[in-house]
């Protein structure tokens, strides 16, 4: 999508100043993403006389990456605890209406590529009172998923971004439209304007709102229907207009090296096939005039024809010729630039290993993982964030539109699953040797272990009848 008619109509109705120029990046990273840079990926080669083209074999590692990331950072495993029952009950259910885990672990993946994500609350089914939002039970929350090439941030204050618009491509019916939506503070309180264009040859035209979308909302709170986040690394580019950075903006040299050894191991072996010359003797031409050869007719009998000898004492009536396939210097070859993307991109030097059936011991696989969980530690508190912030966004939206008794106040805990990178067991034994020393309660134990909210967690501890009964130790309370 061309995000600058966007930007030109901001900066001309609004006087703002915003540039495109960072989006150009953008799909740069979005296409090693894909699998495919042009640039670098199609290239020419003299073919006798005449160019052509070809295209570099890839391992298209940019999107492994960001699976990868997205898998450690946002998977199903993931849980987000309300220590308040009503609220944990409304979440899960608006959660699973959307599809949240599969759309979220998405949203990190692209995020994780573009620089930038978004988690949008939407609702449907609202009433008004002019533009004011009313109490509407019937209403529905949806979120909307965006990456950076949908995201023109308006307002950053300390770093963060606090007005921002969102802009989505919709095809109606094979006619492109553009849907532009504004989260702007106005007296210290959200205001929401969503417009309609179509767009032909680059002109915008504005349209009429699609039934059910208002034109203008404002939401009564300072608190925002948006939650961004950005892998958490410091972006060196310039005109980011608040914008994150790709998780593998500075290993694009590393991706490329990825594939230069990939297409060389690929073309060794499309090149290396056994090559035979033959002796114009033991060739035969057809009354057509085709040459053909004795593996052509499957022919086994020949006359003997006299050959002069090579200085090899071999005759040259037929020649093999067997490339080096150069199989073990290609397989080290891809492996040492593995070795280089997977540092570069914050899992350590060891991430991709094709080693094949080499066993390490529990220690040493931890041992070896300590960049990737100081990396992912780091990621974590972004993530974090962006979802206690949409959370708070659905509980207030529940309790303000939806009218349900739920609490945005609430504590909202989010314990992610990293048994993949952090020895959970060893974990575990140090939660219970902090119980028995006191310095964790049993509650806090069930809490962050079983995934129950703080009432629940107390009532279980207190309903048990000792220790090894709820827990499976002994010692102290």
């Amino acid at each position: 999508m061309n995000i600058q008619p966007i930007i030109n109509l901001l900066n001309k109705e609004k006087q703002y100043n915003l540039s495109s120029e960072y989006y150009s990046r953008v799909d740069e990273w979005r296409d090693w993403w894909r699998g495919f840079y042009e640039p670098f990926h199609q290239f020419k080669e003299l073919n006798g006389d005449k160019i052509v083209t070809r295209k570099l074999y890839t391992l298209k590692m940019a999107k492994k990456v960001c699976e990868d990331w997205a898998s450690i950072l946002l998977n199903e495993k993931t849980e987000i605890v309300i220590d308040e029952e009503n609220s944990n009950k409304f979440l899960k259910k608006v959660l699973d209406d959307n599809d949240f885990w599969r759309l979220g672990n998405s949203l990190v993946e692209k995020a994780f590529y573009s620089g930038t994500g978004a988690f949008v609350l939407k609702l449907d089914g609202m009433k008004l009172q002019g533009e004011t939002v009313m109490k509407s039970a019937d209403a529905k929350i949806r979120i909307d998923y965006l990456t950076a090439h949908n995201i023109i941030p308006l307002t950053i204050k300390h770093g963060k971004i606090i007005e921002v618009a969102f802009v989505s491509e919709i095809l109606n019916r094979g006619k492109k439209y553009i849907y532009l939506e504004t989260h702007e503070l106005e007296n210290g309180e959200y205001k929401i304007t969503n417009r309609y264009f179509s767009y032909n040859d680059g002109q915008l035209k504005e349209e009429s709102l699609p039934e059910g979308i208002l034109s203008v909302i404002n939401t009564g709170t300072d608190m925002p229907w948006f939650a961004i986040f950005s892998p958490n690394i410091v972006n060196t580019f310039s005109n980011t207009n608040g914008l994150g950075m790709s998780v593998y903006a500075h290993a694009i040299d590393n991706l490329k090296g990825v594939d230069l050894a990939f297409n060389n191991f690929n073309r060794d072996f499309k090149l290396g096939g056994k090559k035979v010359f033959y002796s114009e003797s033991l060739i035969r031409t057809d009354q057509d005039g085709n040459k053909i050869t004795p593996d052509d007719t499957m022919q086994q009998l020949f006359s003997v024809v006299e050959a002069p000898l090579r200085e090899d004492g071999k005759n040259t009536l037929m020649t093999e010729y067997n490339p080096d396939l150069r199989v073990q210097a290609n397989k080290d070859g891809i492996q040492a630039q593995l070795d280089y993307l997977s540092f570069k991109v914050g899992f350590g030097t060891k991430h991709y290993q094709f080693n094949g059936g080499t066993i390490v011991t529990a220690t040493q696989y931890s041992g070896d993982k300590q960049e990737l969980i100081q990396n992912a530690s780091k990621h974590y508190i972004v993530i974090e964030k962006a979802l206690q912030q949409i959370v708070r966004a659905i509980l207030w939206a529940g309790k303000e539109i939806l009218g349900r008794p739920v609490n945005p106040d609430a504590q909202v805990t989010v314990n992610f699953e990293d048994s993949y990178i952090i020895d959970k067991e060893s974990e575990r034994q140090r939660d219970l040797q902090e119980i028995r020393d006191g310095i964790m309660q049993k509650w806090e134990y069930r809490q962050k272990w079983y995934g129950e909210d703080e009432a629940t967690a107390k009532k279980m501890v207190a309903a048990s009848q000792t220790d090894d009964e709820y827990m499976g130790f002994g010692g102290g309370s």
